[in-house]
């Protein structure tokens, strides 16, 4: 049976944690993840390859893999040097075809060519973290997953809403502060305002939520 894939913490709802969602999916209305995908397996593939890329990059890659090996199967059989080819505007490209390769004969091997809808199985899988598993879960299978990567990590704790160092640490922290419901929505909408106006440098003077900002109260000269 599918699960809920944060870890466990005893805590409420937060007010402040919920506001900030409420706001940022008005702001970024139909905020999802921006990786092209028709399928749980493609959505993991893509997700794979963006690790150290851009979507717009993966995006660009995947309909020629995609097409190549259409389905677990034909890429569990894959000939490394191939799937290295095709995937190397992504970068890190003999690591990642290695993963991808490895996972869709493990999907084969170990789920019947199925992708799993729980985090410990799909961690198990060659390449795959908490954050990617989070992403094909809480978007292609339906179980509340909170992916957070750098955005999320920045903008979250900007915010006051995290202060862990780690994305495992901010995924307890947000997880225990929001409905498993909008986990989800609320990782892609921190993702989008990272990118948009919480930047490394960010433009605090376009921020929806700067009212519940820690880091907008203590530095006044970025309003």
């Amino acid at each position: 049976m599918a699960s809920t894939s944060a870890p466990r913490r005893a805590r409420g709802p937060d007010k402040v944690a919920r506001a900030v969602v409420d706001r940022l999916s008005k702001a970024y209305p139909g905020a999802t993840t921006e990786l092209r995908y028709r399928s749980p397996f493609e959505l993991l593939v893509a997700t794979v390859l963006s690790a150290q890329s851009t979507d717009v990059r993966v995006n660009l890659v995947t309909p020629a893999l995609f097409e190549r090996f259409p389905d677990v199967g034909a890429l569990a059989g894959a000939d490394v040097a191939e799937v290295e080819r095709l995937v190397q505007p992504t970068g890190f490209f003999r690591t990642k075809a290695r993963a991808i390769v490895g996972l869709a004969q493990q999907l084969v091997e170990r789920h019947g060519g199925q992708v799993p809808a729980s985090m410990a199985e799909l961690v198990a899988l060659s390449g795959v973290g908490r954050k990617t598993a989070n992403v094909v879960l809480g978007h292609a299978l339906g179980v509340p997953g909170l992916p957070v990567d750098r955005h999320v990590l920045r903008v979250s704790t900007r915010l006051g809403l995290a202060k862990g160092k780690v994305p495992e640490q901010v995924e307890e922290e947000l997880c225990a502060q929001l409905p498993p419901a909008v986990w989800t929505l609320a990782s892609d909408c921190l993702i989008l305002h990272g990118r948009r106006v919480c930047r490394p440098r960010p433009l605090c003077h376009a921020c929806m939520v700067s009212a519940h900002c820690a880091f907008f109260r203590t530095h006044p000269s970025h309003s």
